[in-house]
């Protein structure tokens, strides 16, 4: 497939759901998390089925695609929200870093199916690593079902007031920019570092074990948040790891050994894995109960907005400048975002 479909594909991930964000985390408020996650993880099944069967086709990928990225967007959605309203305010840093943690638990798996099913190929077996992914969705719906909501809900008819009031907030369009363009940068990191080691003639074996170590780094760093922003402070710690990975993301596509590419590619996790767990836990922070899944979906909204916009414009420049020039406008929107991270005013509760 040709460099530039590859970011049809990232944005058909996100174009529908980027409509129906903010109506996710109503429902999600008003309804409870579990019959909103337990959707989700049905929807997730349904994609990894249809990459599992319809996958050889172009129309097959994106229709499996759009549904990957509804049923992700209402998993995720009410996850967020059940940790915000379940967690105490002083250990959202904390529990937030577990809960990525375990996303970035399921990223370093995935490029592990790679390993298994072709490392030595340039092209690995996709059908038996989408077989192996429609098991491990059946496992999720199970979890999903199987989780108790919170219990905290909002009033019908609260939703548009409460979702301007919400993007009001001091802070929070510079949150949510910050969130949106360093998932933006994990998603370009795990659609071009393969095509980079493509272009260098690096094994699929070598490319999953690279992303492998993007992701487990990122766990290391999330792992330790708490402890991170207890000693530094939360707008320190935001602003230093966005620095860190705009400095990985900048070296990623200068011509180096693989050992020191490794390298670089940890640098580059450590630095991508805090933005996502603080943005979270500023936002639940400044959001009271029963408008959390709202506030979250915004988040969710910006993300979605970055995943459509970022790999539209990288897929084009993928055409003209490869993956190189994709890796290195990312660096340069990263390092814009560690700009604007500094000036986050501290979380302040938002009044019900």
């Amino acid at each position: 497939m040709p460099a530039a479909w590859l970011g049809v594909l990232g944005a058909s991930f996100a174009v529908v759901p980027l409509v129906l964000a903010v109506g996710a985390g109503t429902l999600s408020d008003r309804y409870g998390e579990r019959p909103v996650m337990v959707v989700g993880g049905v929807l997730t099944l349904g994609s990894a089925g249809a990459f599992w069967l319809i996958g050889s086709t172009v129309g097959g990928l994106l229709a499996a695609t759009v549904l990957l990225g509804v049923g992700h967007l209402l998993s995720v959605v009410s996850q967020q929200a059940l940790v915000a309203n379940r967690a105490p305010r002083s250990r959202y840093d904390t529990v937030f870093g577990y809960y990525t943690f375990a996303a970035s638990g399921g990223q370093a798996v995935g490029p592990g199916l790679i390993v298994l099913f072709g490392g030595s190929q340039t092209i690995p077996d996709t059908a038996t690593i989408f077989a192996a992914s429609t098991l491990l969705s059946v496992a999720l719906v199970v979890a999903a079902a199987c989780i108790p909501s919170s219990g905290q809900r909002s009033e019908r008819g609260a939703a548009s007031g409460s979702v301007r009031r919400l993007l009001a907030h001091p802070g929070m369009l510079r949150s949510l920019t910050v969130s949106c363009v360093v998932l933006a940068a994990v998603d370009i990191s795990l659609v071009y570092l393969p095509v980079l080691g493509a272009e260098r003639d690096l094994a699929a074996g070598t490319i999953g074990i690279l992303l492998a170590l993007r992701a487990g780094a990122s766990m290391v760093s999330r792992f330790g948040l708490g402890r991170l922003t207890g000693r530094f402070g939360r707008q320190r710690v935001m602003t230093g790891t966005v620095a860190l990975a705009t400095f990985g993301m900048a070296l990623t596509p200068v011509p180096m050994p693989t050992a020191l590419l490794a390298i670089v590619v940890i640098l580059l996790g450590l630095g991508l894995g805090a933005g996502q767990p603080l943005t979270m836990s500023w936002l639940a922070e400044a959001t009271p109960a029963g408008l959390r899944g709202r506030a979250m979906s915004l988040r969710l909204t910006g993300n979605r907005i970055g995943q459509v916009v970022v790999p539209s414009i990288a897929g084009t420049l993928a055409g003209v400048a490869g993956a190189s020039g994709v890796l290195t406008l990312t660096a340069a929107a990263l390092g814009a975002v560690c700009l604007a991270s500094r000036s986050i005013p501290p979380a302040t509760p938002d009044s019900p």
